[in-house]
């Protein structure tokens, strides 16, 4: 099984969605005629199921599976997962939330649950006392976990409606421990994997500390997507202290790289280290931004002035999660990660980023917009349609190197 042909189809599902973005960012600028929310549906469904699940599956087959005799099992959860995106990515764009995208969608959690379920039942039995396997089994679990929104959706729908606070409340709930979760808890997982073939392993005592701040801190955050419903101050206070909590797990992870930071820089080329370098900026801005809507006064700004939310979501997704999978997917020779291209992607999400924030800004100090601010934005955006796009073909050439 060619798992370089499973990381150009993520990729391939990334152009889709920057496509998708851009057709978005141009519905502003020029006369297209679509209906802008189902774009948007389409455009987070192929980003989030199609792009970072499929990288982080691959991942996590190639690291823990794929010296199983097992291929044969794997590529029918592999193609029947691939259905299931296509059709939503067919349905989507044409009706939102209709009869046959909630049937894709809801294949989808079928096709994790039986991913999840063959990973548990085929890893070896080498790697269980492995700190990687545990965080990669707690990462998993979250998946499952978040699966729990899209099942309320259709129960709040048919009873509440959309309007209702439980609408929003799924949805919050789904996105948290998607990217809080089983995002970001398989991208550490990976970390720990590369760190311990290194022989850089973090002492038992302090990895367990270091595991329970974590899990503690995604559990308890949690409660910072309920704020919108202007719940008591004890809400506030625990969903901070799980941003705090988190912080410290970070620091965690930050000293045990400082310690073996010369055996860091020995793993890593000097490219590959920038882009460490550049994860490590994005994370802690994120976290912040996490523990800043814990004080009442921001967490207003996040519900009232919906860019503060589009540009840490962004920021989450095309920041920490995607440049940490350009840069394990490449290390795993899955991937051929130009420099260039590389560069382009950060220039482009920057400046998308900025302009995202930007916009936020002026609507909370009531100032005027320039007067290009949605061609600057949709040309911005389409800067990472051509860095991905380029990716995708370089790596079909199978040429190019660092």
């Amino acid at each position: 099984m060619n798992l370089k042909t499973h990381t150009k189809t993520a990729l391939l599902y990334f152009v889709f969605a920057a496509a998708l973005g851009c057709i978005l960012r141009f519905y502003k600028v020029l006369d297209i005629p679509i209906t802008y929310k189902f774009i948007v549906h389409a455009h987070s469904h192929v980003a989030l199921l199609g792009w970072v699940y499929l990288g982080l599956t691959t991942l996590l087959y190639k690291l823990y599976l794929s010296k199983s005799d097992i291929e044969t099992k794997y590529s029918k959860i592999f193609w029947f997962t691939q259905v299931t995106i296509i059709g939503m990515l067919l349905t989507f764009p044409f009706q939102g939330y209709a009869l046959f995208s909630i049937v894709f969608s809801t294949l989808f959690l079928f096709a994790s649950y039986w991913f999840s379920w063959f990973f548990f039942k085929n890893v070896p039995a080498k790697y269980y006392s492995t700190q990687s396997l545990k965080c990669a089994k707690v990462a998993i679990v979250y998946l499952l976990i978040s699966s729990i929104g899209p099942w309320a959706l259709g129960g709040i729908m048919n009873t509440l409606g959309a309007a209702s606070i439980w609408y929003r409340m799924a949805i919050y709930f789904y996105l948290h421990f998607i990217y809080n979760g089983w995002m970001i808890m398989a991208l550490v997982a990976i970390l720990f994997y590369i760190f311990e073939k290194q022989g850089m392993l973090m002492p038992e005592s302090d990895f367990k500390k270091f595991f329970w701040k974590l899990n503690l801190g995604i559990v308890l955050s949690f409660l910072l997507s309920t704020l919108f419903t202007k719940p008591t101050i004890f809400y506030y206070i625990l969903g901070g202290v799980g941003a705090v909590l988190q912080l410290w797990a970070f620091y965690d992870l930050l000293k045990l790289m400082k310690e073996h930071w010369c055996s860091v820089k020995n793993i890593f080329s000097p490219f590959y280290v920038r882009i460490v370098k550049v994860i490590v900026l994005l994370w802690a801005i994120k976290m912040l931004l996490q523990l800043l809507s814990s004080a009442p006064y921001f967490a207003d700004l996040a519900i009232l002035y919906l860019d503060f939310t589009i540009g840490y979501l962004h920021l989450t997704f095309l920041g920490v999660v995607t440049i940490s999978l350009f840069l394990f997917l490449d290390y795993f020779q899955l991937l051929i990660l130009n420099k260039k291209l590389y560069l382009v992607y950060i220039f482009g999400f920057i400046l998308t980023e900025v302009l995202i924030f930007y916009k936020g800004i002026t609507s909370w100090q009531s100032i005027t917009l320039f007067t290009s601010y949605y061609l600057v934005l949709a040309v911005a955006s389409l800067l990472i349609l051509v860095a991905v796009l380029s990716m995708l073909i370089n790596s079909n050439k199978g040429k190019l190197k660092n």
